[in-house]
């Protein structure tokens, strides 16, 4: 099952949190990334990263490790 760990509109942020994953083998899918391009820089959908939820722990420390442990969702944020 696929568990949402980061939210945003900054697709800078995207690239990085993708990059930082694909180089410790962890598999991430951007949800919404489509939709977001649609809405341009309104910022009105942002875009989703999603991990295997067995992956969760290894993402969040990855994430915190790398300074952005503010942007990490807890599993079941709305």
């Amino acid at each position: 099952m696929l568990v949402e760990i980061v939210r945003t509109d900054d697709p800078v942020l995207v690239s990085f949190v993708e990059a930082l994953f694909r180089d410790r083998g962890i598999g991430a899918v951007v949800l919404d990334q489509n939709l977001s391009r649609l809405h341009g820089a309104v910022g009105m959908q942002p875009q989703r990263i999603a991990v295997i939820d067995s992956d969760w722990a290894d993402a969040r420390l990855m994430l915190v490790e790398a300074g952005l442990g503010a942007w990490v969702r807890r599993p079941g944020d709305v």
